[in-house]
Formats: C-alpha cells, sequence, structure tokens
C-alpha cells in the first residue's frame, strides 16, 4: 500500500479527495432543496401553497 503514495503526491492527493467530496455533498444538497419533501428552507407547504394561489388565480 505504501508505494502508491510513491506514485501520487499525498497533498494533491487528499486536496483532489476533499474537493470532489465537497462538490458531490453541495450537488445532493442542492438536489435535495429541489424537492417538496426535502426542502427544509421553504418546508414542504410552500410549494402547495404556491398551486393553491396559482390555481384560485386561474379559476377567478
Amino acid at each position: 500500500m505504501w508505494r502508491i503514495w510513491l506514485l501520487f503526491d499525498p497533498r494533491r492527493s487528499l486536496v483532489a479527495l476533499f474537493v470532489g467530496l465537497a462538490v458531490l455533498a453541495l450537488l445532493i444538497h442542492f438536489i435535495l432543496l429541489s424537492t417538496d419533501r426535502f426542502n427544509w428552507i421553504e418546508g414542504p407547504s410552500a410549494a402547495s401553497a404556491s398551486a393553491t394561489i396559482q390555481t384560485s388565480q386561474l379559476l377567478s
């Protein structure tokens, strides 16, 4: 296992690993924020409330 670090620079490898994991974490959080069920900022009722307002405007 120690020979693999002779091929790769440990600092660059760890920085690349941390940057990749941070990008993955941000991607997962933004995907969850785009869903109605897991949107913890606006809450699940925000999308249904806006749909109700739009529906009532269409009916008027």
